[in-house]
């Protein structure tokens, strides 16, 4: 009988993402034995800076790749949008699972139902952080650090006067009821991959197991939104964001960028499916030489 090891961050929402795809295995493969391997990572360790001030790429993902290189685990289960741009071919990702809801959404402390102009919006990324500035002109926008539950209890003690999350970690938490407002993906652009989640072996491996978990449009569409902010040179801690849609045999991918003066561009483009990377590759070219829709 054949076992594969799980690798996992130990947060819930991280262990909570890996049984999915667990179950989703055993759904098609029976035979096969499943453990979930968890472990702490470095962006896990480190709470008291943001993550562009921590420097490097791949915090959440250093030690589940040291695992799957030395063979304690077989396979890792990621947030999409948490991944470093850049593939490492030992290790390569196998496939993406289909998409949750790619949403970020406005949470207030429990029984509040007013944002409170004399306390930031708590975000963790310098993406939001653009966005929300554009949203919300007139309140101030401050990091915050932690797994999911971690920045709601910082929430409900007062810090913050409300957070933005991803609709996909609060739902998959069970904690959809603290939603207090859905953002349009027009309103905030996603990360690359949100929602989605990345499966990732060593490079060789048989992969017929995973048949169950991999869908073709997560696929299409994380593929399409990593290779856009790979061209612009971002991880997932740039202001870079990038959401692709699928509609019969036409993707579309929007993109936003901040460049070195921080202005703020964002366009879109669509074509054929199959043509997602180089589509979203255009898009990026296009960005850098200063050629799109300039947000005012």
């Amino acid at each position: 009988m054949k076992t594969i090891r799980v690798g996992s961050r130990e947060s819930k929402l991280a262990v909570i993402q890996s049984e999915l795809v667990m179950e989703a295995i055993r759904a098609h493969h029976s035979e096969i034995t499943l453990e979930l391997v968890t472990m702490k990572t470095t962006g896990d360790k480190i709470l008291d800076r943001t993550l562009d001030k921590i420097g490097g790429k791949g915090l959440f993902v250093k030690e589940l790749d040291a695992a799957l290189l030395d063979g304690r685990v077989d396979l890792t289960v990621h947030s999409c949008k948490d991944l470093p741009m850049e593939e490492d071919p030992a290790i390569p990702l196998a496939g993406f699972s289909k998409r949750e809801d790619p949403r970020d959404v406005l949470v207030l402390p429990e029984g509040v139902t007013e944002l409170d102009p004399a306390k930031p919006i708590g975000c963790a990324s310098a993406r939001r952080a653009v966005q929300l500035k554009a949203l919300f002109p007139h309140m101030e926008v401050a990091p915050v650090r932690g797994n999911v539950l971690t920045r709601l209890r910082k929430l409900d003690e007062g810090q913050f006067s409300a957070l933005v999350l991803a609709a996909a970690g609060l739902k998959r938490l069970g904690l959809e009821g603290r939603i207090t407002r859905y953002f349009t993906v027009e309103e905030m652009i996603p990360a690359a991959g949100q929602g989605i989640m990345a499966l990732q072996t060593r490079a060789g491996e048989d992969l017929s197991y995973l048949s169950g978990v991999v869908d073709e449009a997560g696929t299409l569409c994380a593929r399409a939104e990593r290779a856009f902010v790979r061209k612009l040179d971002g991880g997932c801690s740039s202001p870079i964001a990038a959401h692709a849609v699928l509609e019969g045999e036409t993707i579309t991918l929007t993109g936003l960028y901040v460049d070195e003066a921080g202005q703020v561009f964002r366009d879109k483009i669509s074509g054929p499916k199959e043509q997602g990377t180089a589509l979203a590759e255009q898009l990026a070219n296009s960005m850098k030489e200063g050629n799109p829709c300039l947000v005012k």
